[in-house]
């Protein structure tokens, strides 16, 4: 091979080298730049949301489809119990009766910690009050061994990152109490107390 040559083909892999560079870092800001904006979206959602409910105005939950992975209704009310032999769940499906719904992920240690604390709540509002969790962010086979692990006795169904936005999630978990018209009256941001789910509860059975 010639110097001339050699040294062409030289310039050509420094410029593929350069363009292959060029094109990752345009790829890397294009997908810094969805996270940043989807986030600021989740954000504004969240402050809406939150906003809305400490005004006392009660906005309406998302009317959201939802895929079941854990079918134990055994605490719901015996009449809801024919919709989770369908596989999906929509929120509507639960109107009549007050709703706790669970935003959590096995992987999440807050939620690993208020498990139990939810799990003895439904077991004593057994047929009065509908508890679901909602497992998001997970793969589905750890959310069933977290399932089975801390022996949940309600519905648990996964959702997609649009249901985590439309909910304005920014963190886990989060709950909402949504009452028998299917409005949302309450949330926790956060990890919960029995103190904070009591009050909850109160206020969501009231409406």
């Amino acid at each position: 091979m010639t110097l001339s040559r050699w040294q062409s083909r030289r310039r050509l892999l420094v410029m593929s080298m350069r363009l292959s560079a060029t094109l990752l870092v345009l790829v890397l800001f294009v997908l810094l730049t969805y996270r940043i904006v989807h986030g600021l979206s989740g954000t504004r959602s969240a402050s809406r949301l939150t906003h809305a409910i400490k005004a006392h105005r009660s906005p309406p939950a998302p009317n959201v489809q939802l895929s079941v992975i854990w079918p134990q209704s055994e605490t719901w009310p015996q009449r809801l119990r024919a919709s989770v032999d369908r596989g999906t769940l929509r929120l509507r499906d639960l109107r009549g009766y007050p709703v706790v719904l669970n935003f959590w992920a096995s992987w999440c240690s807050p939620c690993r910690r208020e498990a139990a604390l939810l799990a003895s709540a439904a077991e004593a509002r057994r047929g009065r009050v509908v508890f679901v969790g909602v497992d998001v962010n997970d793969l589905r086979s750890d959310a069933r061994h977290f399932l089975h692990e801390h022996d949940v006795p309600y519905v648990a169904v996964h959702a997609g990152k649009s249901i985590s936005d439309r909910f304005g999630l920014i963190g886990l978990p989060d709950t909402f109490y949504v009452d028998r018209r299917g409005r949302i009256q309450d949330a926790t941001r956060g990890e919960l107390s029995a103190a904070m789910l009591q009050q909850a509860l109160r206020r969501v059975s009231q409406n």
